[in-house]
């Protein structure tokens, strides 16, 4: 079992909260605030559980700088009070950043009953598969 430190259980409550956050503020219409609040929390809580360093080191590499950008300038555009626009450019950065983990949580989620029994569905399967492709950054 993984013992988890209070700063990484911190920032995994944060991490959720602002994932919750996220998503309630664009179910509400792209709420201004909650989206704000989302942003700040998601990233407070990723500095939590992975470090500031290791944090830093993530978002600044130089084949992922593309990727920073996009993230973290809609991010700030979400904060400046576009709210369309920033998270546009925040699924775009994030899509970039993580897109080598996608196998990873394409390969558990089909193993999740009711979850993979959808992604194997004969259109949805082709759609995952290719998602699920790890591709190196541009």
């Amino acid at each position: 079992m993984i013992s988890l430190t209070d700063t990484q259980k911190i920032g995994m409550g944060l991490t959720g909260f602002g994932v919750f956050f996220l998503f309630f503020g664009m179910i509400l219409f792209f709420d201004k605030a909650l989206l704000a609040i989302g942003n700040v929390l998601f990233v407070a809580g990723l500095a939590f559980v992975i470090g500031l360093e290791r944090t830093f080191r993530f978002f600044f590499q130089k084949h992922k700088m593309k990727a920073t950008v996009f993230f973290l300038g809609g991010v700030l555009i979400v904060l400046i009070g576009w709210p369309l626009i920033g998270m546009i450019l925040e699924m775009y950065g994030f899509f970039l950043l993580f897109r080598g983990f996608f196998p990873v949580v394409v390969g558990f989620i089909r193993r999740v009953p009711v979850l993979g029994y959808l992604l194997n569905l004969p259109g949805i399967s082709s759609l995952v598969d290719k998602a699920g492709e790890s591709n190196n950054m541009d």
